[in-house]
């Protein structure tokens, strides 16, 4: 099979499960925050395969930036998006802001995938690299988060943002605080 081929029928397979979730996601409730009974007594996975089962809200910044979750797995979170003319920086070039919440989704749902019932965590630091510039002409890129470390205290995790034909565009990585959330914010 040629080099082309794969790379279109990745493309294919890419935008084949993208329109999936979508039309899942516009069967659901859309973008916004979960109610507190919504989150009640769920791992961080059960809350991240509800929302991509679309029974709990997704965050309304996926939609703003025309992204989505794609999927999950214990340690590991899938979004792909599609930049546009809108995430232009004045000089014409994907605005690096884009590439940094991408890339912050998938590392903090990575995390998040591995948080039991009561726990949660929040972005203490983020370090991305922008290692080749993202044309518009890419029609979607993946940001794959993986977790390298989660402990009671600190969780670490890194992502690469990839295009279809493997084109790595950046490449990043976090450290989480994890903590309790408090009673009543379980209820």
């Amino acid at each position: 099979m040629s080099v082309t081929k794969e790379k279109h029928d990745l493309l294919s397979a890419w935008l084949t499960q993208e329109s999936e979730v979508v039309a899942r996601l516009q069967q659901g409730p859309g973008p916004g925050v979960a109610r507190p009974e919504q989150l009640a007594g769920k791992t961080g996975l059960e809350l991240m395969q509800g929302m991509l089962s679309a029974e709990i809200p997704y965050a309304a910044i996926a939609k703003t930036l025309d992204f989505c979750l794609i999927e999950v797995s214990a340690g590991v979170a899938i979004f792909q998006g599609t930049p546009g003319t809108a995430h232009l920086n004045p000089m014409g070039t994907v605005h690096g802001g884009w590439y940094a919440t991408l890339l912050d989704s998938a590392l903090g749902c990575a995390v998040h995938t591995l948080m039991p019932a009561g726990r949660a965590y929040t972005t203490a630091e983020l370090s991305v690299n922008i290692v080749r510039a993202l044309p518009l002409k890419v029609q979607r890129v993946r940001a794959e988060g993986k977790v390298i470390h989660c402990g009671r205290q600190l969780a670490t995790a890194d992502a690469r943002l990839v295009g279809p034909d493997g084109t790595l565009y950046a490449h990043a990585t976090t450290t989480c605080l994890v903590f309790d959330i408090p009673a009543q914010s379980r209820s």
